[in-house]
């Protein structure tokens, strides 16, 4: 049974005068107090809240230590197939994943894309961050680090994947990300060979780089921000992608600033939705730049959807944002996005849904 309460998602700020400047500490209304660990949608991904929390109770977890326990349990649960191994084919019916993890206290990020053959992409993804001077890695060369790291090479076909994929060719490709390409992507498999644009005709030129062909399949993912009770916080994201993606395709997720961002000394974001466009925007660095401008969480997050839907009003998006206090609060665009979150002494995870940017959010605690 599932219990509903309304609550309004705000903050105050409280500014001291002192010797050494002007510190600010910011009171939050709806923080459930530390550790807290909060993600993207609810459902399955619940999971990986409860993980990565659960985690955080123990002394020895650090707040990386539980963005990679909760990623690692939507990566191995395959949250909604969107995440882990199994899921979203491409064109040639392969599942590859992307994955990010950032340090808030050094700013550090480690991501892979694109990533072959190995299941456990967030771990990866750490060592990138701990043992390279690198921010990200992609390909057959990340498989290739990742398996001198000591990770073991797997299938990540699996015969539903494999079935997808084929009911997915037999109905003439569709549908795909091609634009601009011969045979006509809307009635063919292909193979594709590119028309010829003319740059100069900036109308017609902006249209055809715009050409709609419809919602892209299969892009939720999992974005999960960690805080210690220490207040040391970190960040991470985990997808497979977009289903029927062009092979070697990267989206936001592995991009720091567009899949998730942290800043310790502020707060963290994490995003979901349509990466292709997401990324352009950095939606994530942009939410929480608006924290340390003094915006709430809510506002930070609207104004970042706001920014994107000015250029893409029809961008499916959702991003949740929590500050260093652990308030909270989300915004998104083109469906009801939701996140769930557990801090302090709760006992279960909420889940909160968030209707497009101009609706109300409401809590769902799960019983």
């Amino acid at each position: 049974m599932a219990y509903f309460r309304e609550f309004r998602l705000t903050s105050l700020v409280l500014c001291l005068s002192t010797s050494s400047g002007v510190r600010c500490a910011i009171e939050s209304s709806n923080s459930p107090g530390l550790p807290m660990v909060i993600n993207t949608w609810g459902g399955p991904f619940t999971a990986a809240t409860d993980a990565a929390y659960l985690s955080l109770l123990k002394p020895e977890t650090s707040a990386l230590d539980a963005v990679e326990i909760g990623c690692l349990t939507c990566e191995a649960n395959q949250c909604d197939g969107s995440v882990g191994y199994g899921g979203s084919p491409d064109e040639n019916c392969e599942t590859t994943l992307d994955a990010m993890i950032m340090d808030g206290t050094t700013m550090k990020s480690g991501a892979v894309a694109a990533l072959r053959r190995i299941k456990e992409a967030v771990s990866v993804a750490r060592h990138v961050l701990e043992h390279t001077t690198h921010t990200l890695l992609a390909g057959d060369f990340a498989t290739d680090f990742a398996v001198a790291n000591g990770f073991t090479t797997q299938n990540l076909t699996t015969e539903a994947s494999a079935g997808s994929c084929a009911q997915w060719k037999a109905a003439a490709c569709q549908p795909n990300y091609r634009i601009n390409v011969t045979p006509d992507p809307g009635t063919s498999c292909g193979p594709y060979a590119p028309l010829a644009l003319d740059a100069r005709a900036d109308a017609a030129y902006a249209a055809q780089l715009l050409a709609h062909r419809g919602r892209p399949l299969g892009h939720d993912t999992i974005s999960l921000i960690a805080l210690h009770a220490s207040g040391a916080m970190a960040a991470g994201t985990s997808t497979n992608g977009a289903g029927r993606k062009v092979p070697g395709r990267v989206g936001d997720g592995p991009i720091t600033g567009s899949g998730s961002y942290v800043d310790g000394e502020v707060g963290g974001c994490g995003a979901t939705g349509d990466g292709d466009v997401m990324m352009r925007f950095l939606p994530c660095y942009q939410a929480v730049e608006n924290l340390r401008r003094g915006m709430t969480p809510t506002e930070a997050a609207a104004d970042a959807v706001h920014r994107m839907l000015r250029k893409y009003p029809d961008v499916q998006s959702g991003l949740v944002v929590v500050d260093a206090g652990g308030a909270h609060g989300g915004a998104g665009s083109g469906w009801t996005f939701t996140y769930a979150y557990r801090g302090g002494d709760m006992n279960e995870t909420v889940v909160v849904s968030v209707p497009p940017v101009n609706g109300a959010a409401v809590d769902l605690r799960r019983g």
